[in-house]
């Protein structure tokens, strides 16, 4: 009997252990699904999944504080409720009847807690609708891309330099109503003044034009890749496994890599570490970035040695670091393109700096309103430069603010759109009509403010808004867009996921060491060129070879040779002196009849020889003759 009673009290025990933890678990649960309503007003699926499987390096550690703050004190207070509860139950030796009536309590106060927490999720986000889209494939995506590599970029002689300022949250809808804004006092009077004297492709209108977001760039990192791919991130979470972060969709082309090939120096500023939600990967593999964040203003000495505010230094300290970095990268003599990050105005609320002023009554208000004046000081600095005249300055927010009541007044028909404006860009609008635009028309808008001409002018989803073509959103729609969008894509796929074996994978590859190599040539300044292998040409009986776009050539050239053998001892060696076609072009055919036409493979080494004498290596090719 003493064994079967010990027995039962253990059940007891073990039971009742099950009970408070699911009662535990339930709580923070529904803890945590407010805290995270409350910080994310406009929080999406895709969104909270990229974010979730992303690596948390660079998180905001107020944001973890502000969490254990919000759910960690309920937690502990109902711990310690159920803790004095299991006490007195015992101390005073409650009955059966009492403990079947709190164990049935607790029971269904946690059902009650984890159901309310459940619903609120699926409904706030849709999940109906999300579950439906990412099981069901559309078109949409692979019909209207246009891949950057299929069509012609053609860059002006003379390049324009770029400065790319992501202002975090930023809205047209904090303008006063007047100038087409929510607001009786709008809170970014410069930035309003700087879209109404540039060009925020608002045409006649005398309102403010700003881009809509669309799914898969509702948030930082979402938006940063929208405008500078023209494509969503927004792919199935097995496919864009980001937590490996290995590659950051290696099957696409960028604004910065097309900038990388066309010899631009490209630096990007965050006020935090840039390793939060894959922005260092992204922008390192696509456009071989300087990065200068939080962690190397550190290291460097830009800031004192364990400084951090709010996510790490404040954006005053932003613009001046960019200032300076502006000033080296005019004195290296190359076009550039500097990209930077401002955090200040981040939810929630934002973060004041020394400099912001009690004007509107309303902290956040208050940081948007220093951020407008920072912004346009840093604008008019750039101005008074002598570089600014072959600069073009872009001003766009990352994606609607997620402060959770600032926009809680604004009407549900008043469409919100990122601030947007192009200062000092090479091309005219072609289109005096008020244009309806996502952040994805940025890549190729960009690419033509820097005076580049985009054949067909689309480039991924997007399109140059200064050409006057109409964008996906003007032909279907911004609500079809939405819908068509969400849905999986098998491009996005492949793109997201790029086979390293195939050849496609291996052509870029080769292509960023190129690139790299190229560098390091330039640094040094040693000569290289571009070296063409053409088919064999079985009339002439030979290999035309092609060797143009020299570079460093500062010594001049003397002649330009290649070595050609199909031995390993090289005793079948053969030299050719290439002739100069026209200025900077040397060609010459490989005669196969001197090699008795024989098949297998051939090497093909490139020399050019300068003005001293000294001879330089440019390539070494292996040809398959079959």
């Amino acid at each position: 009997m003493r064994i079967k009673h010990m027995l039962k009290k253990g059940i007891i025990y073990i039971w009742t252990v099950i009970v408070f933890g699911f009662c535990l678990i339930s709580f923070l649960a529904y803890c945590s699904e407010h805290w995270m309503f409350k910080t994310w007003a406009n929080l999406s699926a895709d969104e909270l999944i990229y974010t979730i499987t992303s690596p948390l390096d660079g998180t905001n550690t107020d944001m973890i504080k502000d969490y254990f703050s919000y759910c960690g004190t309920p937690m502990i207070l109902l711990f310690c409720l159920l803790a004095i509860a299991a006490v007195q139950y015992h101390v005073r030796g409650g009955g059966v009847k009492y403990y079947r009536f709190g164990i049935c309590f607790l029971l269904v106060f946690s059902i009650t807690a984890l159901a309310s927490a459940g619903y609120e999720v699926y409904s706030k986000l849709d999940l109906k609708d999300y579950t439906a889209s990412q099981s069901t494939y559309s078109t949409f995506i692979d019909e209207n891309y246009v891949a950057p590599d299929s069509v012609g970029i053609e860059f002006p002689e003379q390049k324009k330099n770029l400065i790319y300022i992501f202002l975090e949250s930023m809205e047209m809808t904090y303008a006063d109503k007047e100038d087409g804004g929510s607001f009786e006092k709008g809170c970014i009077p410069e930035l309003t003044k700087l879209a109404k004297e540039n060009e925020d492709f608002s045409g006649k209108s005398k309102q403010l034009n700003g881009a809509i977001t669309l799914p898969g760039a509702t948030w930082t990192m979402g938006g940063l890749f929208a405008q500078t791919s023209g494509i969503p991130l927004q792919v199935s979470i097995d496919v864009n496994s980001m937590d490996t972060q290995e590659h950051f969709f290696p099957g696409i082309t960028t604004l910065g890599d097309i900038l990388e090939e066309e010899g631009y120096s490209q630096s990007l500023l965050f006020g935090t570490d840039a390793t939060f939600g894959g922005r260092r990967l992204f922008f390192t593999e696509h456009g071989k970035y300087d990065v200068i964040d939080y962690n190397y203003a550190l290291e460097s000495g830009m800031i004192p040695p364990g400084y951090k505010v709010w996510w790490g230094f404040e954006d005053h300290k932003l613009f001046e670091f960019a200032k300076e970095r502006l000033t080296q990268m005019d004195e290296e003599g190359k076009p550039f393109n500097l990209t930077m990050l401002t955090v200040d105005t981040h939810f929630e609320d934002g973060a004041p700096c020394e400099y912001c002023r009690d004007d509107y009554g309303e902290q956040y208000a208050d940081v948007m309103a220093c951020s407008s004046r920072h912004v346009d000081e840093f604008v008019k600095w750039v101005q008074e430069q002598p570089f600014y005249k072959d600069t073009a300055i872009v001003i766009c927010g990352d994606h609607l603010t997620m402060d959770s009541d600032f926009c809680k007044d604004v009407p549900r028909d008043y469409q919100r759109r990122v601030y947007t404006t192009y200062i000092n860009a090479a091309a005219e609008n072609k289109d005096d009509g008020e244009r309806l635009y996502s952040t994805f028309d940025m890549f190729p808008t960009t690419l033509a403010a820097l005076g580049a001409v985009v054949e067909g002018d689309r480039l991924g989803l997007g399109t140059n808004l200064f050409s006057g073509t109409p964008t996906l959103t003007e032909v279907y729609g911004a609500e079809r867009e939405r819908t068509e969008i969400s849905k999986k894509s098998e491009l996005m796929e492949q793109l997201a996921d790029v086979d390293e074996s195939s050849e496609r994978y291996k052509a870029r590859a080769h292509q960023l060491e190129v690139n790299a190599d190229r560098k390091e040539k330039d640094k040094n300044n040693i000569i290289y060129a571009d070296v063409h292998l053409g088919d064999y040409d079985e009339n002439a009986g030979a290999v035309p070879v092609t060797i143009n776009n020299f570079h460093n050539t500062e010594k001049g050239i003397q002649s330009v040779v290649i070595a050609v053998w199909t031995k390993e001892d090289q005793s079948d060696l053969i030299w050719y002196q290439m002739g100069m076609v026209e200025e900077g072009m040397y060609t010459v055919g490989i005669q196969l009849a001197d090699w008795n036409y024989q098949k297998g493979n051939y090497m093909i080494d490139s020399y050019v020889i300068d003005g001293t004498g000294e001879a330089t290596m440019l390539s070494r090719r292996k040809m398959e003759i079959n």
